[in-house]
C-alpha cells in the first residue's frame, strides 16, 4: 500500500531513535528490520517500528518529519508513549 508516512524506529525501549519518511511504510519498515540498507538504522540496530503517522501527500509527511527531527527527544518519547506505551513492534500491524 502506497501512502506517505512518517515513522520512528528504535533499537529498544528508550533507546536510539530514527525518524524517517516514506511512501510505503510496510516495505521500509521491513528493510530496516532486515538490515538491507546501509546507514544509521543498520549501524545502531533500529529494527522496531514504534510510531508512525500517515499523510495524504508526501510533502505533508516531509514537513512533519522535519518538525519531529528538530524537536526534543522528550517530545519524541512522548509521541511514542502516547501511541505505543509498551513499545511493541508495530510492523506486525502493517504486514497483515
Amino acid at each position: 500500500m502506497r501512502e506517505p508516512a512518517v515513522y520512528i524506529m528504535a533499537n529498544k525501549r528508550n533507546g536510539t531513535l530514527y525518524i524517517g519518511v516514506t511512501s510505503n511504510l510496510a516495505q521500509r519498515a521491513w528493510q530496516h528490520r532486515e538490515g538491507t540498507m546501509d546507514g544509521f538504522t543498520r549501524r545502531y540496530g533500529c529494527k522496531l517500528l514504534v510510531w508512525y503517522e500517515h499523510y495524504g501527500r508526501i510533502d505533508e509527511a516531509i514537513t512533519r518529519e522535519k518538525q519531529l527531527k528538530s524537536g526534543s527527544r522528550a517530545r519524541k518519547l512522548a509521541l511514542i508513549e502516547a501511541m505505543n506505551p509498551t513499545w511493541r513492534d508495530l510492523y506486525q500491524e502493517l504486514a497483515l
